[in-house]
C-alpha cells in the first residue's frame, strides 16, 4: 500500500490486532504476502527517480510538516500505542514525541549531506565526492516502539532521497498506518512510503531481498532474524543495517548516588514494562551497598500501579509471559531469591506479569545471559573491577549499558571499558535521534539516528575530473 491508499483493493485476507491488556481484537488489516509485497516495490519504483531528484529543502519542508503533524495528532497516536501495543499512556505519550523528533531531525539534515573537493595529489585532476540515495529501502520494525521505530528508519531514509517499502510488527500495524496517512497529509508524493502489513514478515521480506530493485535492508528486531536476513541479503550484496539484540550491564559502583541509580534503575529498567532493547538486563552492584540498593529498588517496584492505565502495562503476548515466567523460575530454582514484586490486575485479563526484583542471582542463570524483554530486574554483587568487566563482557551482544558512579572519571573509564554500542553515564535514558544508536558484536551493524543515520541511506560516488596542470 502506498502513503495515500490504506487498503490495497487486491488483499483479501486479513488479520485480527489484538489489545495485550484484555486480549481483545480491537481491528483487523490487510494481510500481504508476496504479491503485496512486489506492488509495493513497483510503487516505490515508479516514484524512486522523482523523488531522488527533489530538492533537499524541499524533503526538509515535508518532514518538518510530518513532525508537526504528530503533535498535533500526539494524544489520539498515543491512544493507539496503548491499545494495540499496552504500554502505559505514559510511555506512549513519550514515545510519540520522541518518534516525532527524527522527523524534525531529518528535515534539519536533509539540507546538510555532505561531500568533498580537493586536487588529486599527483596533479592533472580534481576530485568530487558526493552521496547519493542507496536507492529502493526495505524497512522492518518491532512491536515494542510502534511510532519511533518506524520514523527513526523513514525520516534519513526520505531526507537522503530514498523510496520505502515498510513491514511493520504484525502485533502492532495501526500506529504505522496512522503515521503513513500523516505522511500523505504532509505532501509526501504517491509511492515514496509504501507499507505492507502481514502475518508472513518472511515471505513479504524474502520477496523484497530478492528483488533486484531493492538496495537496502534495515531492520530492527532479534538477532537470530538479523542473521537470516543477513544470509539472505549476501546474495544480492544488498546493503544491511541491523538493531539486534540486547542485554544491557547497569552498573552501580560503591561511590554511585544511590537515590539517583534508583532513579535511572527505574527508567533503565521498567520504560515500556522492560520491553526494550536498551532495557538494563542484569544489576551489578558493588557488594557494600547492594542491601540498601535492593531496599530501594524493592521498595520502589512494590508501588508501582500495574494495568491497563497504569505505570505497567501487559506484555504484548501470552508467549511473552511464558518465556519470562521461564527465565524468572529457572533464577529462582538456581538459588535466586525474590526481593520485591508489584500486584498485577485480579480480573484474569490481559498478559500481565508482576514486576520483580531478584537478588542472590548467580552470574551464569539463563536470566543474566539471555535477553528478559520483561519487568524483572536480577540483582548480582561485585567487589574487584576486572572480575566485573569480565562478567560485563561476556554477553556476545553488546547495544547498551550504564553505568553509575560518584567519580566521573571512574564512570567514563568503565564505560569506555564495556562492550556496548552505547553507554548511559549516570542515567537511564539512552536514545536520542542526534546521537548514533547502535550496538557492538551480534547487536547489530551501522547506527541510527544523528549524521550516521542519514549516511546508512546513501552511497558515495565520486567523479574524476580531468584538470590541465598548466
Amino acid at each position: 500500500m502506498t502513503t495515500t491508499q490504506a487498503t490495497p483493493p487486491h488483499v483479501t485476507s486479513e488479520f485480527s490486532v489484538v489489545d495485550p491488556s484484555t486480549g481483545e481484537t480491537i481491528a483487523t488489516v490487510p494481510d500481504g504476502g508476496p504479491a503485496e509485497a512486489t506492488a509495493a516495490v513497483d510503487s516505490a519504483s515508479t516514484a524512486a527517480r522523482a523523488w531522488a531528484r527533489t530538492p533537499a529543502r524541499t524533503r526538509s519542508e515535508l518532514l518538518h510538516r510530518a513532525f508537526e503533524l504528530m503533535l498535533r495528532d500526539r494524544e489520539e497516536l498515543a491512544a493507539l500505542i496503548t491499545k494495540e501495543n499496552g504500554k502505559s499512556p505514559a510511555d506512549a505519550r513519550a514515545e510519540v514525541t520522541y518518534a516525532a523528533e527524527f522527523f524534525r531531525w531529518y528535515g534539519e539534515e536533509a539540507v546538510r549531506t555532505d561531500g568533498a573537493y580537493g586536487p588529486s595529489p599527483a596533479g592533472g585532476a580534481r576530485t568530487v565526492v558526493t552521496r547519493r540515495p542507496v536507492g529502493i529501502a526495505a524497512l522492518v520494525t518491532p512491536w515494542n516502539f510502534p511510532a519511533a521505530m518506524p520514523t527513526r528508519k523513514i525520516g534519513p531514509a526520505l531526507a537522503a532521497g530514498c523510496t520505502v517499502v515498510l513491514k511493520p510488527a504484525a502485533e502492532t500495524p495501526l500506529t504505522a498506518l496512522a503515521i503513513a496517512r500523516l505522511l500523505t497529509e504532509a505532501g509526501v508524493p504517491d509511492g515514496v512510503v509504501n507499507l505492507v502489513t502481514t502475518t508472513d514478515a518472511s515471505a513479504v521480506v524474502t520477496t523484497w531481498l530478492e528483488d533486484p530493485r531493492v538496495r537496502k535492508i534495515s531492520f530492527t528486531g532479534s538477532t537470530g532474524v538479523g542473521q537470516i536476513l543477513l544470509r539472505q541479503a549476501a546474495d544480492r550484496v544488498v546493503n544491511a543495517s541491523m538493531e539486534l539484540g540486547g542485554n544491557a550491564p547497569f552498573v552501580v559502583t560503591a561511590d554511585a548516588d544511590l537515590d539517583a541509580a534508583v532513579d535511572g534503575a527505574m527508567i533503565a529498567k521498567f520504560r515500556g514494562g522492560g520491553q526494550v532493547c536498551t532495557a538494563a538486563n542484569r544489576f551489578y552492584v558493588h557488594a557494600t551497598i547492594a542491601e540498601d540498593f535492593l531496599a530501594r529498588l524493592g521498595k520502589r517496584v512494590e508501588a508501582l500501579r500495574v494495568g491497563a492505565s497504569g505505570e505497567i502495562g501487559p506484555l504484548i503476548s501470552a508467549k511473552a509471559v511464558s518465556g519470562v515466567t521461564k527465565l524468572v523460575e529457572s533464577a529462582l530454582a538456581a538459588g535466586a531469591r525474590v526481593v520485591a514484586r508489584a500486584e498485577i490486575p485480579s480480573d484474569g485479563k490481559g498478559y500481565f506479569f508482576a514486576p520483580v526484583v531478584l537478588a542472590d542471582v548467580p552470574a551464569d542463570a539463563d536470566i543474566v545471559r539471555e535477553e528478559i524483554f520483561g519487568p524483572v530486574a536480577p540483582v548480582l554483587t561485585w567487589r574487584d573491577e576486572d572480575e566485573l568487566l569480565e562478567l560485563v563482557n561476556a554477553s556476545e551482544m553488546g547495544l547498551a549499558a550504564y553505568v553509575y558512579a560518584g567519580n566521573l572519571q571512574d564512570a567514563l573509564r568503565l564505560g569506555e571499558a564495556i562492550d556496548a554500542g552505547m553507554v548511559g553515564i549516570n542515567r537511564g535514558l539512552l536514545s536520542d535521534p542526534s546521537a548514533p544508536f547502535g550496538g557492538l558484536k551480534q547487536s547489530g551493524l551501522g547506527r541510527e539516528g544523528a549524521r550516521e543515520g542519514l549516511h546508512e541511506f546513501t552511497e558515495i560516488q565520486y567523479l574524476s575530473v580531468d584538470w590541465p596542470t598548466a
